[in-house]
């Protein structure tokens, strides 16, 4: 075993021997950045060990060590807004006021019969495989559990106490009961007890809506009884530190297993669960869960492997929509409380499209329309009303920063637009701070730029007239801690990523029969989309020319489906139907993609 001690976060430290000094920084806790997942490709990992500096992913702990992480860790902007769609309130999280009055002699029904009658009419109570069920007569099916059957034990000496109860259930399920009261100011009122674990001591539901991201993970907490947004809430996604992007995530729990990635993450949602309440400032129970996030999020969180997903056919090990109980993953809501997922469309078109879906409502459009969410693994779906397409585009980590040399992701000091005029290169950082490097949509203006100055040619060419004919400098090292520049393998990054998606969207119109001038509206999801000037966008290639003008920034679109999911059951259950229906185009096992692909890779006129 060694000691390390982290320098600046005073944290020291026993690893064994030969222990990279980046899981050392794991195991304390710290969350390090690690892109390219430990492979020592991105440089990213820069520490100085007992004053020398190297890479944290290929040094290994060999003794007591001192150890600097350079520089402040620091929270990137996180985009939380997305385009807002009025629906009704209609959710399947119901909350009934009931009466249970004395029964009289000869009574046959129990206790608790007589409650789920109240609540949901005569009906059937179906055991749905829990430990209990009994029969009455008609339909809806009732689940009854182990904590009914406790619960129901304890109606009889309530009701002699409060006989009016305020019931908090779903379709089929009874999630809480509580005593209440005749009055709205009484049924505020704190009251005693709290039998069994449910809550007697307030009269606030909520509801929660998750979007789990690639790098951020979005928190929003509603009203169960109307639905407002009462907290918004975000925080950087934790399983970062095992690798950028999905492919290196998988690649670490096909060795390790999925332990780790998955305790990480459910631990983070735990904590902005937390902070919604507080911010809120009203105490209350979270009764339901909306979890939207790629495919491999998806899987992450419930503990499953990503095996399918990298290798072929690279399918989801599940895709139905799900609703489970909160607690068997570890989240921290009502005991009762349950976790809906929406369906997952291909290997890598995730509940978080879905959730764009369901946002958006492309299904039931007339015009057609392009929903595009670009990042690593770029989704988009293509289609109106009378049918829907959508396809998976690997266009690679280099618009989050990762493979490009001075690239970096949307935080402060992060170069986000770039133009030249009068004879100057201009440029804007993230919250005004020096710049530190080049986030995605920087460096797609700086690329325009430099194709309509000359400077680059349509093959891709850089020819900067500065010292280094194949390096740009944006940022000399006088006006920054280091110089920022663009270098002619970045390019070639920047032209592998644009071209996979150009292509993408070409293949899935051809599959469509759809011509550029028939799409009405282009949908850009996501935090790298709000921020991307689309005209340079076009510039480079990357959409077609004409969609310049088309494109509708819609935010985080995933995040408000996944709101919807909550207040709307109805269109929560139309959206499940319309991914049904969705076709999906297999880039990988098109014929023509590869020919499609070198055609897009030059920047064009």
């Amino acid at each position: 075993m060694a000691r390390v001690y982290f320098v600046r976060e005073k944290i020291s430290m026993e690893v064994p021997l030969g222990v990279t000094v980046l899981e050392a920084e794991i195991r304390a806790g710290l969350e390090p950045d690690a892109p390219c997942g430990g492979q020592g490709s991105c440089g990213k990992c820069l520490v100085k060990v007992n004053g020398n500096p190297v890479l944290a992913c290929q040094t290994k702990v060999v003794g007591d060590c001192q150890v600097e992480i350079p520089g402040k860790k620091k929270r990137g902007k996180i985009l939380s807004e997305g385009f807002s769609r009025n629906v009704n309130f209609q959710p399947d999280l119901r909350v009934k006021r009931i009466r249970l009055e004395k029964p009289e002699i000869g009574e046959k029904r129990s206790e608790w019969e007589r409650l789920l009658a109240a609540v949901y009419g005569d009906g059937e109570i179906h055991n749905d495989h829990e430990e209990i069920g009994c029969k009455n007569s008609a339909v809806p099916y009732i689940k009854v559990g182990a904590a009914d059957v406790q619960l129901s034990g304890i109606l009889y000496e309530k009701r002699m106490l409060a006989p009016v109860w305020e019931v908090i259930y779903t379709e089929n399920e009874i999630l809480d009961f509580r005593q209440s009261s005749n009055t709205e100011a009484d049924l505020c009122q704190n009251q005693s007890g709290n039998d069994a674990g449910y809550s007697e001591a307030c009269c606030n539901i909520f509801t929660a809506a998750i979007d789990l991201g690639t790098t951020t993970i979005v928190g929003y907490l509603l009203d169960g009884r109307n639905g407002q947004t009462l907290a918004t809430e975000s925080r950087m996604n934790p399983q970062m530190q095992y690798g950028g992007d999905v492919i290196q995530r998988a690649d670490y729990v096909l060795e390790h297993g999925t332990e780790a990635l998955s305790e990480c993450v459910r631990k983070t949602i735990n904590e902005i669960l937390e902070t919604l309440i507080e911010k809120s400032q009203k105490a209350g129970d979270i009764y339901q869960i909306s979890l939207v996030g790629n495919t491999c999020m998806h899987h992450l969180f419930l503990g499953i492997s990503p095996a399918s997903l990298v290798h072929a056919p690279y399918t989801p090990a599940i895709s139905q929509p799900l609703t489970l109980r909160a607690s068997d993953y570890g989240i921290h809501i009502h005991k009762k409380g349950q976790l809906i997922l929406l369906p997952n469309i291909a290997g890598y078109i995730g509940a978080d499209t879905s959730g764009c879906l369901l946002a958006l409502r492309q299904d039931l459009k007339e015009e057609t329309t392009l929903l595009l969410d670009i990042g690593t693994n770029t989704e988009m779906i293509l289609g109106n009303k009378h049918g829907l397409a959508a396809c998976s585009a690997a266009s690679g980590p280099a618009f989050e920063g990762a493979k490009i040399q001075c690239g970096m992701r949307g935080l402060p000091g992060a170069i986000d637009h770039v133009k030249y005029e009068n004879g100057k290169w201009q440029y804007t950082t993230i919250e005004n701070e020096k710049p530190t490097g080049l986030c995605g949509s920087g460096l797609i203006d700086l690329i325009a730029e430099l194709l309509r100055t000359g400077l680059l040619d349509e093959n891709g060419i850089l020819h900067s007239g500065q010292v280094k004919a194949d390096t740009f400098v944006l940022v000399p090292s006088g006006e920054s801690q280091r110089e920022i520049y663009l270098t002619q393998k970045d390019i070639g990054e920047v032209q592998l990523a644009k071209a996979a998606i150009a292509a993408g969207i070409r293949l899935l119109m051809k599959k469509q029969n759809v011509e550029e001038t028939q799409v009405q509206t282009v949908y850009l999801a996501g935090g790298f989309g709000n921020y991307m000037n689309a005209r340079n966008a076009a510039r480079i290639g990357l959409i077609p020319e004409n969609f310049a003008e088309k494109v509708s920034c819609v935010g985080n679109a995933a995040g408000e489906g996944a709101k919807i999911a909550l207040l709307n059951k109805k269109e929560r259950h139309e959206a499940e139907k319309a991914v049904q229906k969705i076709e999906f185009l297999e880039l990988a096992a098109c014929p023509e993609f590869q020919d499609c692909f070198v055609d897009e890779l030059g920047f064009g006129k």
